[in-house]
């Protein structure tokens, strides 16, 4: 394919000689003139592993080429990359003009261009930038958005250090368009690399970037907590989290990753307590650790006032214990939840397969018997008569008892707090945050 490319710093200079060695033809395009002369003599303009090589054989093969007329290098390709920065802003706002500057340079090439043209959005920038570029492109050109062009957005993936390896070898690669020409050509793009190619919503795409990172944020700064309390009580932190990390199944996996409702139970919130402790003990400030149960509490309130806004005041809800298969109800968010409501003159009615009042023991009982005195006038053996006391059902467990539930009362509102429904929701039905 013919690919003009935006930008020649770090995500440029890589996907152009990347894609050159996959046999596309590259034109790179930059404004500043020095970076242009550069990539022309076969000089990356970054300092980055088996980038030298990849762009000296592009231009000496005559796979890659660079300039400053945007014009030109449009109407010479099939499609666009947006590689441009956007940098952060004084108050944290990405400083988009960069993006908006090229659409327009887009836009004003695709005037005279009489074939379908493709953009793909490869700066890591905010969810809406997408919608934008697009508008920007159709009022510059006069053109139709998915008649005459798509914009695709198609976030990078590339570390310092490894960004050629990196790219040649990516876990996936995000498309995500209102575009099926769009998303056809991209898949193009991107043919050679043996990755699964993913095709998402445009904000998923536009916002998968961001939480990628600020998860890699969150793993260093626990793991550098993790490591002063361990260094104030003696223990090697180094073999801790060596030993931390072979643990695949909960650990390092996609487990507890899913949003949903709150943890609860009898062992997180005492252990992250103990956890507090040691490190509040040895005059340790962890504020990531700190603040964990303070956001899961929050979260409870979130979906309290999910509920309050709502304005019904008969409550059903199906499932109780802290997790599905089990009658623990210890530190259960859902007993909080039901608290809360019972508290602000709410008509509450629980149905939960797995609890039997009567043969709740120990501190299982008394648990509940603290936070919920009526728990047995509350709890009914028959879930219909839950769901037609009620106005509203929040479903708290993943049970396909649940969902039948919910699809056999369309007269009836739902608030899902499990996710118990993938793909298209019906009308009577809201989730926690999704």
């Amino acid at each position: 394919m013919d690919i003009s490319i935006f930008g020649l710093g770090y995500v440029g200079c890589v996907t152009a000689g990347c894609l050159a060695r996959y046999g596309h033809r590259m034109t790179g395009v930059d404004i500043n003139e020095a970076k242009v002369k550069m990539i022309e003599s076969g000089i990356p303009t970054i300092v980055e592993r088996d980038i030298n090589e990849l762009i000296a054989s592009g231009v000496s093969s005559g796979m890659i080429s660079a300039t400053v007329d945007a014009e030109e290098a449009v109407k010479k390709s099939d499609v666009s990359i947006i590689c441009v920065g956007t940098p952060s802003g004084r108050e944290g706002h990405l400083d988009l003009s960069g993006i908006f500057q090229t659409a327009q340079e887009i836009g004003a090439a695709l005037k005279t261009k009489e074939t379908f043209h493709t953009v793909l959005i490869r700066s890591t920038v905010p969810p809406g930038t997408n919608y934008k570029t697009g508008k920007i492109i159709e009022q510059v050109s006069g053109k139709t958005r998915n008649t005459d062009f798509a914009v695709v957005s198609n976030p990078e993936f590339l570390r310092e250090g490894s960004a050629v390896s990196d790219f040649m070898n990516p876990p996936y690669t995000v498309a995500g368009s209102d575009s099926e020409r769009g998303i056809e050509a991209s898949r193009l793009v991107y043919s050679a690399i043996e990755a699964p190619f993913q095709v998402v919503s445009i904000g998923a795409a536009e916002m998968i970037k961001y939480v990628n990172n600020a998860f890699h944020a969150l793993k260093i700064t626990f793991a550098n907590e993790v490591g002063e309390i361990c260094k104030s009580i003696g223990i090697d932190s180094l073999e801790l989290m060596q030993l931390f990390i072979r643990e695949t199944h909960l650990n390092t996996s996609g487990a507890y990753l899913m949003p949903g409702f709150a943890y609860g139970g009898s062992c997180l919130p005492k252990d992250l307590l103990a956890l507090k402790t040691l490190a509040h003990d040895s005059y340790l400030e962890t504020p990531v650790i700190a603040s964990i149960d303070k956001s899961n509490r929050n979260h409870i309130d979130y979906a309290l006032n999910k509920i309050l806004e709502k304005g019904l005041i008969n409550v059903g809800i199906l499932g109780l214990s802290f997790k599905p298969g089990t009658d623990d109800l210890r530190n259960s968010p859902m007993v909080t939840f039901a608290e809360q409501l019972i508290g602000k003159g709410y008509q509450i009615r629980i149905y939960d397969g797995n609890i039997n009042a009567s043969r709740l023991l120990g501190a299982n009982r008394e648990y509940i018997s603290n936070h919920l005195p009526h728990f047995v006038s509350l709890l009914q053996n028959d879930i219909n008569d839950v769901v037609r006391m009620s106005d509203i059902i929040v479903i708290s467990h993943r049970d396909k008892k649940f969902r039948d539930v919910l699809f056999g009362n369309p007269e009836k509102e739902f608030f899902d707090l499990a996710g118990i429904i993938e793909g298209d929701k019906p009308a009577n039905y809201e989730g926690l945050c999704w």
